[in-house]
């Protein structure tokens, strides 16, 4: 009987509830994970925890080099026209892999979106700041490591945004050195 890859599982780390918190405040005093947010669980709701922007250097990501060559060779060829239009063709198809997860209110598609954005990579928290609503990347983006050379790869995720929200979304992103993801999502 051949196994798929999905369904071979790790062994279980045999860890008490009491040794999992205790490694988990160790490396939050380290300042290395950090606590962002609570995902629901059977009787309580459970801390979600990721790593801290310190943290993201000692994980290197072999993706970031490939991207940028991939970006750089890309943008070569194209119009900064066509690379924005590339780009933004990204993002849609992102959302129609991932239209199965929307719900029908405007919290449950956001809840949708920050899971997407985790799921690929980065982890997002939703922020409503005098009457706006934001999408802040806490612990890098999907493609951070490319926004700060080509920062028209963040309408890969403004577009996605905007289709799994359903309501436009503008990219506010900070680039540079530690590129901050930020998206305004429109009404």
């Amino acid at each position: 009987m051949d196994i798929a890859p999905s369904m071979i599982l790790p062994p279980p780390l045999n860890l008490t509830d009491n040794a999992v918190r205790a490694h988990l405040l160790s490396l939050e005093r380290d300042g290395l994970v950090q606590q962002f947010g609570t995902r629901r669980g059977r009787r309580k709701p459970h801390a979600a925890y990721g790593l801290s922007a310190e943290a993201e250097h000692i994980f290197p990501k072999a993706y970031g080099p490939l991207l940028n060559h991939f970006m750089d060779a890309v943008s070569n060829r194209l119009t900064p026209r066509a690379l924005r239009a590339t780009m933004r063709d990204v993002g849609r198809a992102v959302a129609r892999d991932h239209l199965n997860r929307l719900r029908r209110s405007r919290r449950e598609r956001i809840k949708a979106a920050l899971d997407l954005l985790n799921d690929l990579g980065g982890s997002s928290k939703f922020k409503e700041s005098r009457g706006k609503q934001f999408i802040h990347g806490c612990n890098g983006c999907p493609i951070a490591a490319v926004s700060a050379t080509h920062p028209e790869a963040c309408l890969i995720i403004e577009v996605l945004l905007s289709k799994i929200i359903g309501a436009p979304t503008k990219k506010c992103c900070e680039y540079g050195e530690t590129p901050r993801c930020c998206f305004e999502l429109g009404r």
